[in-house]
C-alpha cells in the first residue's frame, strides 16, 4: 500500500484520541493477549477478538476481526473500540500503519516464549488497562518456578514438534520458535537445531534425527488422521517415535500461547513426555 493510499484511508477513520485506561470497548488480537485480559478481570470489556483467540470459552461468542496477521483496519474501526490491544505479531504492517496514522488507540504487546516473556505480556497489558498486574504475574511466575527443579532432574527425551503433517512432508519446528522454547522447558531436546523457524522434513532427515517422541497440537493431529495417520507419513514412520507409537498432543493455544496458562501447559506436557515423573501439582488458578 502506497503512502498516499495509507494517508487517505487513515484520514477516513474516525478516531477521537489515544486509548483511555478506563476503556469500555476493547478489541484483543493474539491468543495470549486475550487470555491475559480475561485473567486480569477485564473480559467483560472485550467486544471482539481475532481468530487465534480461543480461550476462555466466552471468546467464542464474540465477533471476530480475522486472523491476527491479516487484519483489515476498517473492520476494527467499525466496532468503535476505546482500546486496541494487539500482539506485536499482528499485521500486515500496512494495516497497523493505517491505524496509527488515524490516531487509533493502539497498544502493541510484545510476543515471546518463556517465563520472562509471559511476565512482560502481563505487565504490558495490565499497564494498558490501567491496572497493577503484579499479582497475576507473580502467581504465574511462582507456578512456573515450582517446576524448574523437578523438570531439570528428568532425563531429557529427544522430541520433534510437528506443526502439520496433513499434506506432504511434515512441517517441523527448528530453533527460535515458541515450540522450541516449549520443548526446552519440559525436559526435552529438540531434534531440530540446524535451522530456525518451521521447515518440511524429509524421511532421510527424520531418520537421522531419531526422535523418541513426536509432539503436536490436537487439531493438527486430527487433521493428519490421528496417530495412525501421522505414523503412516513416510518421513515420520522411520523414527523411534513411530516404532514406539509415541505421539502426544495438547490443544494448540494452550501449548504455544505463553500466556497466563503457561505454567500449567508446561506441567501437562512434561507429564506426557515423562510418564511417572514426580511433578508437583499446581494450584487450580481461576484463569486456567
Amino acid at each position: 500500500m502506497q503512502r498516499r493510499t495509507l494517508l487517505g484511508l487513515a484520514a477516513s477513520l474516525p478516531f477521537a484520541g489515544p486509548a483511555r485506561a478506563d476503556a469500555a470497548r476493547i478489541i484483543t488480537v493474539g491468543g495470549a493477549v486475550t487470555e491475559t485480559v480475561f485473567a486480569l478481570g477485564a473480559g467483560s470489556q472485550v467486544v471482539a477478538v481475532d481468530s487465534t483467540s480461543l480461550f476462555p470459552a466466552a471468546t467464542r461468542a464474540l465477533p471476530q476481526v480475522g486472523y491476527l496477521r491479516a487484519l483489515a483496519p476498517e473492520g476494527l474501526v467499525s466496532l468503535n473500540p476505546d482500546l486496541l490491544l494487539l500482539s506485536d505479531e499482528a499485521g500486515p504492517p500496512q494495516s497497523i500503519a493505517v491505524l496509527r496514522a488515524a490516531g487509533a488507540p493502539v497498544t502493541m504487546i510484545p510476543d515471546g516464549a518463556g517465563a520472562a516473556a509471559v511476565r512482560r505480556k502481563i505487565t504490558a497489558i495490565a499497564r494498558a488497562l490501567g491496572q497493577d498486574g503484579s499479582a497475576l504475574a507473580e502467581m504465574v511466575a511462582a507456578d512456573w518456578a515450582a517446576l524448574d527443579a523437578p523438570i531439570a532432574a528428568l532425563r531429557p527425551v529427544r522430541a520433534l514438534f510437528v506443526l502439520s503433517a496433513a499434506r506432504g512432508a511434515p512441517l517441523v519446528s527448528g530453533r527460535n520458535t515458541h515450540a522450541d522454547a516449549l520443548l526446552g522447558a519440559v525436559g526435552a531436546e529438540n531434534c531440530v537445531t540446524d535451522f530456525q523457524g518451521y521447515r518440511p522434513l524429509s524421511a532421510e532427515s527424520a531418520a537421522q534425527r531419531a526422535p523418541d517422541v513426536i509432539v503436536m497440537m490436537e487439531h493438527a493431529l486430527a487433521e493428519a488422521g490421528g496417530v495412525d495417520g501421522v505414523l503412516r507419513a513416510t518421513a515420520l514412520g522411520v523414527t523411534p517415535a513411530a516404532a514406539a507409537r509415541r505421539v502426544v498432543a495438547l490443544e494448540g493455544s494452550y501449548l504455544l500461547n505463553f500466556g497466563p496458562r503457561a505454567a500449567h501447559a508446561r506441567r501437562d506436557l512434561a507429564a506426557l513426555l515423562h510418564p511417572g515423573a514426580a511433578l508437583p501439582a499446581l494450584p487450580g488458578r481461576p484463569w486456567v
